[in-house]
């Protein structure tokens, strides 16, 4: 796992030290299929079913770089998938913060769960997604991660945000950084060349 490290640390991230230090406690073997465990430490996603992925090391760093993850925040993790992402915040946001992973396909929840209980995190849990983008009834977030790709700012996201938080979330293929300034205005940093899995909502 140090390998992998040092190897994101070669291509320009896991500069936050909250970050780096989570990457350290998280072992990304711990929440891929164990078919696929002998692949855990390489910087590329991999299928975890249902055409869904656990993400590149690299893509997860650089977005919770431009998160950055602080002990005691309240954070959202829409479409937690392995829960990995979902860990990586728990561990960051240490036992004063809480994290809420979502996820729309019920056995990728169970998956997550069953992963995320690994570490024993009294302070983060995974809940199958609701009609409503988010989690609205935990809002407001002091930030929240988005780890698939919408054509959007999803507005409902936006409103479930704290005036000064930070919504990271792929749009196409870019990854967008927006701080959130007022109820009207925001900061937004575009970052191009990703690719992501499409951002599903459920139908009402």
């Amino acid at each position: 796992m140090e390998e992998l490290i040092n190897e994101l640390k070669g291509e320009g991230v896991l500069k936050n030290a909250n970050v780096l230090r989570a990457f350290r406690a998280i072992d990304r073997k711990d929440f891929v299929p164990e078919k696929l465990s002998f692949e855990a430490y390489e910087n590329y996603p991999l299928p975890i079913g249902f055409g869904q992925t656990i993400s590149q090391p690299f893509t997860v760093a650089f977005m919770l770089d431009l998160l950055r993850p602080e002990p005691g925040e309240k954070i959202l993790d829409v479409g937690s998938g392995s829960g990995w992402s979902t860990a990586l915040l728990a561990s960051a946001v240490g036992p004063t913060g809480k994290v809420f992973g979502v996820e729309i396909i019920p056995e990728l929840v169970a998956f997550g769960q069953t992963n995320l209980a690994k570490y024993k995190f009294p302070n983060a849990s995974i809940r199958v997604a609701g009609l409503k983008l988010g989690l609205p009834g935990e809002a407001p977030f002091d930030k929240i991660l988005v780890s698939a790709s919408g054509q959007s700012y999803p507005k409902e996201l936006v409103e479930q945000l704290k005036i000064g938080g930070t919504l990271v979330i792929p749009i196409k293929e870019s990854v967008w950084k927006m701080k959130k300034v007022s109820t009207e205005e925001a900061e937004t940093e575009k970052y191009e060349g990703f690719a992501f899995v499409p951002l599903v909502t459920r139908q009402t």
